[in-house]
């Protein structure tokens, strides 16, 4: 577990992360509205020189283009769908070439790779605890 006590610390834990990324990665970031989801996107994609990261809520996915793409999901609108499934299939993500940031990623973002970290944010005090899952070969002996 991490503690995280504000959104710098938060952005700087996301910059540590893009160091470890590379083409067809998948990262999911989960926590309740407002724990940092977005702020974490914004320190990966600092870290592959991207500075414009913002909420895809409202357009579901945005693709930033920089040496190592970031492709920067929002799946919370897609949860009261009868099927998740099918709308992030619909998405057409480059997951081969870009590093994939979904928010919001549950089982139906989870099959889309069999190597990906998991991250959860939970907010239930003043500072935030994040937790990294590492699912797969391509993470094994993963850390910051």
């Amino acid at each position: 577990m991490i503690s995280i006590a504000n959104p710098a610390e938060m952005l700087a834990l996301g910059q540590a992360i893009s160091r470890h990324v590379k083409p067809g990665d998948l990262i999911l970031i989960n926590g309740p509205l407002g724990a940092g989801k977005t702020v974490l996107a914004q320190g990966i994609g600092l870290g592959l020189g991207i500075s414009d990261v913002t909420s895809p809520t409202f357009v579901i996915s945005r693709i930033h283009k920089a040496a190592l793409p970031l492709i920067h999901v929002d799946a919370y609108r897609l949860l009261d769908t009868s099927n998740p499934n099918l709308f992030i299939d619909d998405l057409d993500l480059d997951l081969e070439n870009s590093v994939t940031v979904i928010e919001w990623g549950g089982a139906e973002s989870a099959r889309l790779s069999e190597d990906r970290l998991e991250i959860t944010i939970d907010r239930t005090e003043d500072i935030r605890t994040v937790e990294i899952k590492t699912v797969g070969s391509r993470w094994s002996g993963f850390s910051l």
